[in-house]
């Protein structure tokens, strides 16, 4: 009976989701969660570092069809002075950190992951008076479906992206995230997870991951430069890779179609790129690298050294690559095997005394947060935040890390 009960508030919810506004969405989840017995909800989303996750508007009183209609009221006014809880230091974050349902000592709070897939996109706040396991059950439904419908109205409602940002973007910055997939994708064969700093400035790496028929297709980019002309590279890179994947070409040609690309519109940008490719189903990992610092090959526990190093080739955007494609390289994975690419940016990272990030202190800290079963996207933001404070707080480059993992099922 309880089943059917969560089942038809979830129709519910769903059926009202289609023509509401990202404003309403609050509303409608806290109208659902009183339908199942809770007293309140409360949806946060997690800010572009992955520092802080900030609550959406919370309309008061007022029912969800009504609330568009009537304007922001008070309540609304002050829920714009968003409300923010610290990822490191809250029991929201913890609960966003481990992707598990956190509840408060007295069982009358629970903070419940919002996950897209594999992607973490923020937590609910469900409150309710002694939460059973029954409730908690009922919580996670609501929040899937909360964040589906997050998702789905981020691509073009502006409240949800202004509230994913603490400031504004520059130009560049803002051409190459609308070129960027989610950080996280993965299926039951694969995962990989990308960070990127600065990430209201970056200005010319970029990333790029996506599941095809039995494969996954990997892409890290760096066009030389800071500027418009650089982050235009880079999203004429992406493009360019995404329509040789999906016109049929393999790596050789993506690189090909990038270096005419480059020549054709964007003459003088050099950039340097890995593209690379893995089977899913037989653990084959392929690559071209095109000037870029060579892919690290993470088994059980350690690098591997030197897996994946191969004869240098020049950057694109030279002419180069243009008739004589790269090399293509080929490797072959073992499950639980750990593939880690990175920009520049991130082992040359300087501290104030002058001391190089390093390769050794790049893997280091991934396989030490992933052996004490750290999720890939949670080693991510760590490192990333460990490269923030070993450059106090201020990056001179941009630092792109994309880490996939072979897991296959039995």
């Amino acid at each position: 009976m309880a089943a059917d009960r969560t089942g038809a508030v979830l129709a519910w919810v769903l059926d009202r989701s289609h023509e509401a506004s990202a404003r309403q969405v609050p509303a409608l989840i806290e109208e659902a969660a009183q339908r199942l017995g809770l007293t309140g909800t409360r949806l946060y989303l997690t800010d572009l570092q992955q520092t802080r996750l900030v609550a959406l508007p919370q309309p008061a009183a007022r029912r969800p069809e009504t609330a568009e209609a009537d304007g922001p009221s008070e309540a609304d006014e002050a829920g714009e002075r968003a409300e923010a809880l610290d990822i490191d230091a809250s029991l929201a974050g913890l609960a966003y950190r481990a992707q598990q349902v956190q509840t408060s000592r007295d069982r009358t709070t629970a903070w419940v992951p919002m996950v897209d897939g594999v992607e973490r996109v923020g937590v609910m706040r469900a409150t309710g008076p002694a939460l059973g396991e029954r409730d908690l059950e009922g919580c996670r439904a609501l929040a899937a479906l909360a964040t589906l419908i997050v998702v789905s109205k981020s691509t073009h409602h502006d409240l949800l992206v202004e509230r994913n940002r603490s400031r504004p973007m520059t130009l560049q910055a803002e051409l190459l995230w609308a070129f960027l997939p989610p950080r996280t994708i993965g299926t039951a064969q694969a995962t990989s997870t990308a960070v990127l700093e600065p990430a209201y400035d970056i200005g010319g790496d970029a990333f790029d991951h996506s599941f095809s028929d039995g494969g996954l297709h990997l892409t890290l980019l760096d066009a030389m430069g800071h500027d418009l002309a650089s982050g235009g590279a880079s999203a004429a890179g992406l493009a360019a890779c995404r329509s040789t994947r999906r016109a049929g070409g393999d790596l050789q040609d993506t690189a090909t179609t990038i270096e005419r690309t480059l020549q054709s519109w964007i003459p003088d940008r050099l950039m340097t790129g890995i593209l690379a490719h893995l089977d899913t189903r037989r653990g084959e990992f392929s690559w071209v690298n095109c000037g870029h610092p060579p892919p690290l090959l993470i088994r059980d526990g350690h690098v591997v050294p030197a897996a994946l190093e191969r004869p240098p080739q020049l950057p694109l955007g030279l002419g180069y690559h243009k008739d004589a494609p790269p090399p293509l390289h080929r490797a072959r994975l073992q499950p639980r095997d750990r593939v880690l690419l990175y920009s520049d940016g991130v082992t040359e990272a300087r501290s104030a005394t002058g001391e190089l990030f390093g390769e050794e202190r790049l893997s280091d800290t991934v396989i030490r947060s992933m052996a004490s079963g750290t999720t890939a996207p949670e080693a991510l933001r760590r490192l990333i935040l460990d490269l923030l404070t070993h450059q106090d707080q201020r990056l001179h480059d941009d630092a792109t890390i994309l880490l996939c993992e072979w897991h296959p099922t039995a």
